[in-house]
């Protein structure tokens, strides 16, 4: 009776980060995969709590959409990850791209890892981060930003990343 009944259905509200974390404060789960045509109507009504879809597509069953909001539902959970702090840095918390990765060697093919990220300076690696995450969410994904909680600092740095853009399209820039 506790468990929240999930029915995994294209015609469902599509799943994103929010919906992981509303589902991860669940002490049950039960996700009901269809198979080709779906679930008998009278099982939606009687059993199913909330329809969630992965996506504007159709697969031939649940069972890989299941596997997804397992995946994105359980690392969201304590001790999951490595850090707790973890998932708080990933794509999507708080409506924000990640910032980009880096990994070694320094120089790949003549690219290189930012200087900053070399320093040892953790306040100004967490900057470089940050104002990293919210450049690469404006180019990519500016649907998120007005959803996003922005800081007085989050608003400055987007409008010096806006400048920047506008003086570089203006071939005044770098």
């Amino acid at each position: 009776p506790s468990a929240w009944t999930i029915c995994l259905t294209p015609q469902g509200k599509q799943f994103n980060q929010e919906m992981a974390l509303d589902l991860s404060s669940k002490s049950h789960l039960i996700l009901l995969c269809g198979r080709y045509e779906g679930v008998d109507e009278r099982v939606r009504g009687l059993f199913v709590d909330e329809e969630i879809s992965i996506g504007d597509y159709v697969l031939t069953g649940g069972e890989l959409a299941a596997m997804v909001i397992i995946d994105a539902v359980s690392r969201l959970l304590p001790g999951v990850l490595g850090s707790d702090r973890s998932a708080e840095e990933d794509s999507f918390f708080n409506s924000l791209l990640e910032h980009p990765q880096y990994t070694r060697p320094f120089n790949f093919q003549g690219s290189c890892v930012p200087e900053v990220l070399l320093s040892g300076n953790h306040s100004a690696i967490s900057l470089w981060r940050r104002r990293e995450a919210l450049k690469r969410t404006l180019v990519r994904r500016p649907d998120l930003l007005p959803k996003a909680n922005l800081s007085e600092e989050d608003k400055r740095l987007l409008e010096e990343i806006l400048q920047e853009s506008r003086t570089d399209k203006s071939g005044d820039g770098v």
